[in-house]
């Protein structure tokens, strides 16, 4: 048997969600559709940035469902793989980047003992 951590999206499910706050799920679909619109950046560079920002927010749906649209505009499988490199980068380098306060909290700590 095999169980999934993460529910199908599945048209029931969203509607019961359209059902339960019509005016937000309107909005955030308006907001949504402005968000990712041609601009200064590109439909499909917003797409590949999404990619990269659901890999860091680790959400499956926005993983899956961005990949997609991001192919729809024309994303390369190497820009998509690049764009998720990136964000696993930035990901590590927040980690990386935090450590100073763990080494000064460890120099606080030596300086009280010696």
């Amino acid at each position: 048997m095999s169980e999934s951590m993460y529910p199908l999206s599945t048209r029931e499910l969203a509607q019961k969600r359209r059902d339960a706050t019509p005016e937000t799920e309107a909005a955030f679909q308006a907001f949504s559709q402005k968000v990712f619109a041609e601009g200064a950046l590109s439909a499909k560079m917003k797409q590949i940035i999404a990619v990269a920002v659901a890999h860091v927010t680790q959400c499956p749906y926005c993983i899956k469902g961005h990949t997609k649209a991001a192919l729809r505009q024309g994303a390369s499988e190497q820009e998509l793989i690049e764009a998720i490199w990136v964000a696993a980068e930035m990901r590590a380098g927040g980690a990386y980047a935090h450590s100073v306060l763990a080494i000064e909290e460890i120099t606080k700590a030596a300086e009280k003992v010696g």
